[in-house]
């Protein structure tokens, strides 16, 4: 791309659809005798140590009552060859359905919540509300990652990002420039 290309305006309810930080992922939860997974396409890291994650799930998602109640969840990573799970985890609810069962994904015992993992996922990353004041005004939760597991390989996994609108990118060729004071 040259760097007088010219721009054309983008409707403001787009503008996600540029900047979607990272893959969607598959959030897990559990409360008392129900549990639910849902499709996440935006979360960002915000700190390293304590390794903190912000994420908006909406209050009409089946999931936000089971995490809102359990304070806790698991983050789960597909790869590409789970995308018609995620696609169908995505469109439908728990409220009706085991979407485990229906999607075949295997639930496996966490580690240190009681949200079950997807065994058929990259990685688990398990959870538990580090900081819930924005959760009633913007549905904004903090969690605090308290265990992390991945599969050794492959070492850079194909991810999906969603760009909204029934699209998505695939993780594309990963490039190296390692220097002195990146981290």
């Amino acid at each position: 791309m040259t760097r007088n290309a010219r721009k054309q305006p983008v409707p403001l309810d787009q503008v996600r659809r540029y900047l979607e930080p990272g893959p969607v992922v598959l959030v897990s939860s559990a409360w008392q005798d129900e549990r639910d997974v849902m499709v996440m396409g935006w979360h960002t890291v915000i700190e390293f140590a304590p390794s903190l994650v912000g994420c908006v799930i909406s209050s009409a998602n089946h999931s936000f009552g089971l995490i809102r109640a359990s304070g806790e969840c698991v983050i789960n990573l597909p790869t590409t060859a789970l995308t018609e799970q995620v696609l169908g985890v995505g469109s439908t609810t728990g409220a009706d359905i085991d979407k485990f069962a229906a999607f075949g994904l295997t639930l496996d015992a966490s580690e240190r919540v009681a949200a079950p993992s997807i065994r058929e996922c990259h990685a688990q990353f398990e959870c538990r509300l580090h900081d819930d004041s924005l959760v009633d005004k913007y549905n904004f939760f903090i969690w605090e990652v308290v265990a992390a597991r991945a599969a050794a390989t492959p070492r850079h996994p194909e991810t999906l990002h969603y760009k909204g609108d029934g699209t998505f990118m695939v993780s594309g060729k990963v490039i190296h420039r390692r220097r002195e004071g990146l981290k």
